[in-house]
């Protein structure tokens, strides 16, 4: 099956080897019996010394410290806010800018997968989120689009050859990409070949595939066991992001790990005035937390430790409810005390892990494009 990523004759690349053992529809590996030629494809095989001494360029990201080359699964509930934030994502990039109005991001081409939407919802939501501003041609948009394996993987790399500048591939929902799972294949082997066929197109031109997904009905302490079906979509996959809002909250939280990312969380406010996610400058453990005890988080990371006292006066609540709630707080781990009865925020907080990069200025937009 010819799907648009072309090797040398005889040659197989990294990608093609591991898909000829996940999928169906590759060669079966089997013994070479006496008298047969040996296979085409042989091993890479690098000398320790000479790996460490090879220089490989840093990776591409679309969104840096967030968004790195690779397949990228934006997880979320649904109804939560994933679509708003992947389409607010598709114009950044595509425009340069700041991404969650913070993140300098560089400009370049973005294919936007959107196969639950209509052409009109998406005009609506983008009219929403340019807010008068002119819309990037960059930005390029389907409403439907073939499944991976009947095509869909050779259309976007097609596409990705006509724009070798391209920044990110979103593709939403992933569901309706995946195809139909092979017979006879296990869940976690279904999953996992699934995933790679996107990973295979992104590894291939180094681009960032976003494949947003959504979430066990079950929640979770581990936020990597959300991701809907087996382990084998976050073991495929090269970072996870989970997006979390509480029902009628505006605020969220952002949690990221993954192969090239630094695990991490965000803060995040949802404006549905705008349909903007913005990256917030306060720790993501203090929208997990109701009222008062966020108040008292945030205000004994900004003084310094504190009695209940003190604290009661700064916050202008009664002194016994700021005892009882520092206690609880203390008893849950979200603050420590010492045996004088003085409150502290454990550990010291760094306002982000998301690397500093100067803002890229919009590229203007030629006229008659």
């Amino acid at each position: 099956m010819n799907n648009g990523l072309e090797h040398p004759a005889g040659q197989l690349s990294r990608g093609q080897h591991d898909r000829q053992q996940a999928e169906p529809d590759g060669p079966r590996l089997r013994p070479v019996r006496d008298g047969e030629p040996a296979p085409a494809w042989t091993p890479r095989l690098w000398d320790a010394d000479a790996l460490m001494a090879t220089e490989f360029p840093e990776p591409k990201w679309a969104v840096p410290g967030v968004l790195c080359e690779g397949v990228s699964l934006l997880v979320g509930a649904p109804k939560v806010g994933k679509s708003w934030l992947s389409l607010g994502l598709g114009l950044d990039v595509a425009r340069g800018g700041a991404a969650f109005g913070r993140i300098g991001v560089q400009p370049g081409p973005v294919l936007y997968l959107a196969l639950e939407d209509t052409p009109r919802r998406l005009q609506s939501r983008m009219g929403k989120l340019l807010n008068g501003v002119s819309a990037p041609g960059g930005l390029q948009i389907a409403t439907d689009w073939p499944p991976l394996p009947a095509g869909g993987d050779a259309a976007i790399a097609a596409w990705l050859r006509a724009h070798p500048d391209a920044r990110m591939v979103v593709l939403d929902v992933f569901a309706k990409m995946r195809g139909p799972s092979p017979q006879g294949m296990s869940a976690y082997d279904a999953d996992y070949a699934a995933v790679g066929r996107a990973k295979r197109v992104a590894d291939h031109f180094g681009i960032a595939v976003v494949l947003v997904h959504h979430v066990r009905k079950a929640g979770s302490e581990d936020f990597l066991q959300e991701v809907s079906g087996t382990n084998g979509i976050a073991g495929a996959a090269d970072a996870t992001l989970v997006l979390k809002r509480a029902r009628g909250q505006h605020d969220g939280v952002l949690h990221v790990t993954g192969r090239d990312v630094e695990e991490s969380e965000h803060a995040l406010a949802f404006d549905p005035a705008t349909g903007h996610w913005r990256m917030l400058d306060r720790p993501a453990d203090e929208h997990a937390l109701g009222d008062t005890r966020a108040a008292i988080l945030r205000h004994l990371r900004t003084t310094g430790a504190a009695k209940p006292a003190a604290i009661a006066t700064a916050l202008d609540v009664s002194r016994d409810n700021a005892k009882r709630t520092c206690a609880r707080m203390a008893e849950d781990g979200q603050l420590a005390v010492d045996h004088t009865g003085t409150y502290s925020a454990p550990g010291d907080w760094h306002q982000s892990t998301v690397p500093a990069v100067p803002l890229v200025p919009a590229v203007p937009e030629q006229e008659n494009r």
